[in-house]
C-alpha cells in the first residue's frame, strides 16, 4: 500500500519530533486536524497544519519540553482552550490544551504505526461526522478509506482462496454429507435468526459474506429464492456441490461485495442476511449500507448478527468449559497497530 507521507518530508519529521519529545515527558497528547489525516494517508490539497492537543494541565510542562525551540508565550483563548506555538524541523507546531478535557479517554484518539513508532492521531470518524458531505477534505478521506478497503480486499481474496475448501471438508464433511445434515434439519442451521427472519417461503434473500453457504441453503430447503455473495471460489466450490447433492439451484456470485456488479443491484430482495464475523472486513460501513439499500425492495429487512472481539479476545474453549483470561485492551507489548491493519485478517465461521 502506497505510503504518501514522504510526498512532505518535513512535515512528517516534525510531527514525529515533537511527538517522541512529548512522550519522553510522559503528556498525553492527540495529533489533530489536517496533519492527523496527512499521518494517516490522506492526500491533501494544502500543506498540513501540524497541531497537537495535550493534557491542559500540563501545558505548562509542554512548553518546557520545548524551550529550546524559542515557544511563544501560553496564550489563553476565552475559557476554552490555550496554546502555543514554536518551530520545530522547518515546520510551524501549535500545542493546546483543553481545559476539562482528559485526552487519553478521548473516544476519537488512535493510536497508529508510524513505521514502528505509535502516533496518537485524531481518528477519521471524528471529521466524518462533521464535515458536510461535498466538503474537500471529507472527499479526501474517503478515498483514503477506499484504498484501505481495497488493500484489505486483497489480502482476504487471497487468504480465503488458500485452504478454504479442506477446511470446510475438516468441518462439515464432504459437500454430500454437509447437504445431509442441512437436509435433517434445515431449521437448526439458522435456529439463532429464526426470530428475526419471519416467514421466509417465497422470499427473496442475499447473503452477503455468505462463505460455504450453509445458511442460504438452509433457507433455501424451507422455501426462500437464496443468493450468496463472497470473495472466495474456495467458499463457492463448497457451496455449490453442496447445493447440488441437495437438489437445489444455489445462486452464487464471486465478488467483493462492495465491487458487486450494477446489475446485481436489483433493489428487489426481500431480506439482506448477514452473519458472524463480516463488519471487521469494512474499513467504511457507508458503503455497505448503500449496498444494502441498492439491494433492499421498499420494506425489505437488513438482518445482521455479528459477535463483539471480546468473545475472540478474551474467551477460548476446553471441551465445554469457558475460560476468560487476560486483558481486552492488552496489546501483548506490541505498538498498537494503525486503521491501516486494523481489520486485517479474517476469521473462519
Amino acid at each position: 500500500m502506497t505510503d504518501y507521507r514522504h510526498q512532505d518530508e518535513t512535515v512528517w519529521q516534525a510531527i514525529l519530533s515533537a511527538a517522541s519529545l512529548l512522550d519522553q515527558a510522559g503528556i498525553p497528547y492527540t495529533l489533530e486536524g489536517t496533519a492527523a489525516l496527512f499521518a494517516q494517508g490522506v492526500r491533501l490539497a494544502d500543506k498540513p497544519t501540524i497541531r497537537f492537543s495535550v493534557q491542559w494541565d500540563l501545558l505548562e510542562k509542554a512548553k518546557m519540553i520545548f524551550s529550546g525551540y524559542e515557544p511563544s508565550d501560553i496564550i489563553q483563548h476565552g475559557k476554552e482552550h490555550a496554546s502555543f506555538d514554536f518551530a520545530i524541523e522547518g515546520a510551524a507546531v501549535t500545542i493546546i490544551g483543553y481545559y476539562r478535557a482528559v485526552v487519553r479517554t478521548d473516544p476519537d484518539r488512535l493510536a497508529i504505526d508510524a513505521g514502528g513508532y505509535t502516533l496518537w492521531v485524531k481518528a477519521f470518524d471524528s471529521y466524518l461526522r462533521t464535515l458536510d458531505k461535498d466538503d474537500s477534505v471529507r472527499q479526501a478521506i474517503k478515498k483514503r478509506l477506499s484504498e484501505l478497503q481495497q488493500a484489505n480486499t486483497r489480502q482476504n481474496g487471497a487468504a480465503w482462496n488458500q485452504e478454504a475448501y479442506q477446511a470446510w471438508i475438516e468441518r462439515f464433511g464432504t459437500p454430500a454429507e454437509a447437504a445431509e445434515k442441512l437436509r435433517r434439519d434445515p431449521n437448526g442451521r439458522i435456529a439463532q435468526l429464526a426470530p428475526y427472519l419471519g416467514d421466509i417461503k417465497g422470499k427473496k434473500v442475499i447473503n452477503l459474506l455468505g462463505s460455504h453457504g450453509g445458511k442460504a441453503l438452509a433457507l433455501a430447503l424451507l422455501g426462500a429464492s437464496a443468493t450468496v455473495v463472497d470473495i472466495s471460489e474456495e467458499n463457492a466450490a463448497y457451496a455449490k456441490e453442496t447445493a447440488a447433492a441437495l437438489g437445489i439451484d444455489l445462486d452464487y456470485v464471486v465478488s467483493d461485495v462492495l465491487q458487486l456488479p450494477a446489475d446485481r443491484r436489483t433493489a428487489d430482495y426481500d431480506l439482506v442476511l448477514m452473519e458472524l464475523g463480516i463488519l471487521h472486513y469494512f474499513v467504511d460501513l457507508e458503503p455497505l449500507a448503500e449496498l444494502v439499500r441498492d439491494l433492499l425492495k421498499a420494506g425489505g429487512r437488513l438482518v445482521l448478527q455479528d459477535f463483539h472481539p471480546v468473545s475472540t479476545k478474551l474467551i477460548t474453549l476446553t471441551g465445554k468449559k469457558q475460560k476468560v483470561t487476560g486483558n481486552y485492551f492488552e496489546n501483548n507489548g506490541n505498538p498498537p497497530r494503525g486503521l491501516q491493519q486494523a481489520f486485517a485478517g479474517r476469521r473462519r465461521r
